[in-house]
C-alpha cells in the first residue's frame, strides 16, 4: 500500500461536476494506491501512521487538533515506467480488491474520531487543493 500524504490548507473532489468530497479548512489530503498483496491490516496500520505523522503547523497530527483528511483512491501510484513511454498498470490491485482497503482505510481514520471525506472509488476524479507549505510525503507499507 502506497500513499501520497499533502498538507493542504483545503481540497475538494468532483466527479463530473458533483462535489463528493471535500474538507474545508487544515487538514491532508491523502492519495493511496493498492496493489495485490496488500491487506486490511496494512490498511489500518498505514491509517494510524497517517493520523500520528506530525506534519501540520506547530509539529501536530491530524489526531492532535481533529484536522480533517481527504482520502483519495489513485491506482497510478503503481504505475511501472520502466520500459517505454505507456506505464503498466499491472502492480495496481483490481478494484475488487482495492476498494475494500481503500474503505477500509478511511474507516480505520474514522476509528480514531477524525473527520474524513473520500472521493468515488473508480471514477474519473477532479481533486483541487492548496497545498500548505508545501509538505508531501511518501508511506509505504
Amino acid at each position: 500500500m502506497r500513499a501520497v500524504v499533502q498538507r493542504v490548507a483545503r481540497a475538494r473532489v468532483s466527479v463530473d461536476g458533483e462535489l463528493v468530497g471535500e474538507i474545508d479548512r487544515p487538514g491532508l489530503l491523502v492519495l493511496l494506491g493498492v496493489t495485490h498483496s496488500d491487506t486490511a491490516a496494512q490498511a489500518s496500520a498505514l491509517a494510524r501512521k497517517v493520523a500520528g505523522l506530525r506534519i501540520l503547523r506547530q509539529e501536530r497530527s491530524v489526531v492532535d487538533c481533529a484536522a480533517p483528511v481527504l482520502v483519495v483512491s489513485q491506482f497510478t501510484l503503481y504505475a511501472d515506467t520502466g520500459k517505454g513511454r505507456r506505464p503498466s498498470w499491472s502492480a495496481a490491485a483490481p478494484g475488487e480488491v482495492a476498494q475494500p482497503l481503500v474503505e477500509q482505510f478511511a474507516e480505520a481514520l474514522r476509528a480514531q474520531q477524525l473527520e474524513v471525506a473520500t472521493g468515488r472509488f473508480g471514477a474519473d476524479m477532479a481533486v483541487e487543493l492548496v497545498n500548505d507549505g508545501p509538505v508531501t510525503l511518501i508511506l509505504e507499507v
